[in-house]
């Protein structure tokens, strides 16, 4: 039986983690891009801007919002989606954070 070790390690890390878990596909990168330049909430029109199948779509952007990167609306059959901003800027300030952190422990290695 698989034993999950996630809680042996701190709460940063395991942010970093599941942030990273949740941009791990370029396709949720590419929805992030999408919404995020058209500067308002998106509807529908994802599915038509990706190579991808409609369930697809539907997937990822279930995952980014299990991660809390967007924010999402239905109304019927219509759903709306927007960037959620306080999230995406915990994110990169926690990952700023790490690199920040990394790059200062480097001692010239290799």
């Amino acid at each position: 039986m698989a034993v999950n070790k996630k809680n042996e390690f701190g709460t940063v890390e395991n942010q970093l983690a599941d942030f990273a878990n949740a941009i791990s596909h370029p396709a949720r990168i590419a929805i992030l891009k999408e919404i995020a330049a058209r500067q308002t909430c998106i509807c529908g029109e994802i599915v038509e801007v990706l190579p991808l199948a409609q369930s697809t779509v539907s997937q990822h952007l279930k995952e980014l919002l299990k991660a809390g990167l967007i924010t999402g609306t239905v109304d019927g059959v219509k759903s709306c989606y927007c960037i959620n901003w306080r999230t995406f800027g915990q994110f990169e300030a926690t990952f700023k954070a790490f690199f920040a952190n990394t790059n200062a422990q480097n001692t010239g290695c290799c």
